[in-house]
C-alpha cells in the first residue's frame, strides 16, 4: 500500500524511458507519488507514462528534453515552473557510457557523457535543492555504478564520471545533515539495461555475470533513500565486489578491471 505521507508529493525521475530510471519511477508512483518523466524519447515516455497511470492511479507528467545538452536542465526546471509542479523526491538516473580505448575514442560522445553523468546531474541538484531547503525536506537519490570505486580501463571516461557522482553525493548529504533532505548515491553493478549495449560493449567479460533486475535495483534505490542511508551498493555480491576492491592492491583491481571490459 502507499505511504499516505507520501500523497500529493512529487518525485521527478530523469532517464525514465527505461531500465532503472523507468524502474525508478514505477517504484515512486506505487509508493504514492506523482511523477515526472524526464528523457529525449517522447514516444517511449509516454507509454512509460500510461503505464505508471494505469497501474498506480497517480499523475504523470512528461518532460521530452535532451539532457545531455547544456540547456537541458534549464528546460526541465522552466517546464515545471509551467506547471507549477513542486520536486519532492530528484532522482537524477539519467546517464551514458562508452567504450574503447581514450586515445582512440569520439571526443564528442565522451563530451557528451560527461555532460549527461556530470554537469546535468549537478545543475538540476542545484536548481531544485534551494525549494527542499526551504520546505525542509526532501529527497535526492543520484544513481552512481559500482564503476565508482575503481579506475575502468576502456572504460576511463565512464569509471571517473560516477565516481564524481558517488563524491559528489557523500559531500553533498554531509553538508546537508540536519536539513531534513536526504542524500543518497545508488550503486548498482551491471544491470539488464541498453546500456552496455548503446556503448558498443555488450560482449565484455563483465557481462558474462549474472545482470541485476532493475526493478530490485529500484527498490533497493528507493528503500536506501526513504531511510536515508547515505550509500546503497545494490546486491550481495556487488557489496563483496566493493570491499575487495578497497582491500587489494590498486594496480592489480585495475588490471582486473581491464580484463574484465575488454571482450
Amino acid at each position: 500500500m502507499p505511504h499516505r505521507e507520501n500523497r500529493g508529493k512529487t518525485a521527478l525521475v530523469t532517464g525514465a524511458s527505461g531500465g532503472i530510471g523507468f524502474a525508478l519511477a514505477r517504484v515512486f508512483a506505487h509508493e504514492g507519488y506523482n511523477v515526472v518523466l524526464v528523457a529525449r524519447n517522447t514516444e517511449k515516455l509516454m507509454a512509460r507514462a500510461e503505464e505508471i497511470h494505469t497501474t498506480c492511479g497517480v499523475t504523470v507528467t512528461v518532460i521530452s528534453a535532451d539532457l545531455s545538452l547544456p540547456t537541458g536542465p534549464i528546460e526541465v526546471c522552466r517546464e515545471l515552473q509551467y506547471h507549477g509542479i513542486p520536486v519532492h523526491a530528484l532522482v537524477n538516473n539519467a546517464g551514458t557510457a562508452t567504450h574503447g580505448y581514450f586515445a582512440a575514442s569520439d571526443w564528442q560522445s565522451e563530451l557528451a557523457m560527461l555532460s549527461l553523468n556530470i554537469l546535468t546531474l549537478t545543475r538540476l541538484t542545484k536548481i531544485i535543492l534551494p525549494e527542499m531547503l526551504a520546505r525542509g525536506e526532501g529527497k535526492i537519490l543520484n544513481v552512481a555504478s559500482t564503476s565508482a570505486y575503481l579506475p575502468g580501463p576502456l572504460m576511463a571516461v565512464y569509471n571517473a564520471s560516477k565516481s564524481y557522482v558517488l563524491s559528489f553525493s557523500e559531500a553533498l548529504r554531509e553538508e546537508l545533515r540536519g536539513s531534513g533532505i536526504h542524500v543518497t548515491a545508488l550503486c548498482p553493478g551491471p544491470t539488464r539495461t541498453e546500456l552496455y549495449e548503446r556503448a558498443c560493449a555488450k560482449h565484455i567479460r563483465l557481462l558474462q555475470w549474472p545482470l541485476q533486475d532493475p526493478a530490485a535495483v529500484a527498490r533497493m534505490g528507493y528503500d536506501g533513500v526513504r531511510k536515508n542511508r547515505p550509500v546503497v551498493v545494490a546486491g550481495w555480491l556487488n557489496r563483496c565486489y566493493v570491499q575487495c576492491v578497497r582491500l587489494l592492491p590498486r594496480r592489480l583491481v585495475t588490471r582486473a578491471a581491464a580484463y574484465l571490459n575488454d571482450r
